[in-house]
Parts: structure tokens; C-alpha cells; sequence
């Protein structure tokens, strides 16, 4: 008989632990959530965007017209 009851006192305690490690385990994911963010805006960079300049195509051809008409005119003299 003693053994009988032993083991229902272990079992007791065994409940117990079991229900204040529950209740830990419940407290400690609420916790994680709780202290999970702040109530501050989160702060978002803005996108740096690089803009290329754009070059005409008649940049390329300014000179060599620019010279022709000057050897025209040399050639008209």
C-alpha cells in the first residue's frame, strides 16, 4: 500500500510540474509576441535612383558636318 500511494504522490507532483511548465511555456510565447515590435514607424530608405544623361545622336555628327562645311567654304574660295 505504501507503494500505491507513492506513486499517486508522484504523480501529483508530476501533474503539477507539468501544468506550471504549460502555463511558463503559454506566459513566454505571449510574451514573444507581445514584445515582438514597437509602436515606432519603421523607417524606409528611399530608392536611390541613377539616371544616365542621355547624349543625342547628333553629338557624334556635329563635327565631321562641322568640318565638311568648313572645307566647303575653303573649297568655294
Amino acid at each position: 500500500m505504501l507503494v500505491v500511494a507513492h506513486v499517486c504522490a508522484t504523480g501529483e507532483y508530476l501533474e503539477d510540474n507539468m501544468k506550471k511548465l504549460v502555463l511558463a511555456a503559454a506566459f513566454a510565447a505571449a510574451a514573444t509576441n507581445a514584445f515582438a515590435g514597437n509602436m515606432a514607424e519603421p523607417v524606409i530608405e528611399a530608392p536611390v535612383i541613377v539616371e544616365e544623361t542621355a547624349s543625342s545622336s547628333a553629338g557624334g555628327i556635329a563635327i565631321p558636318l562641322l568640318l565638311l562645311a568648313v572645307l566647303a567654304v575653303a573649297a568655294s574660295d
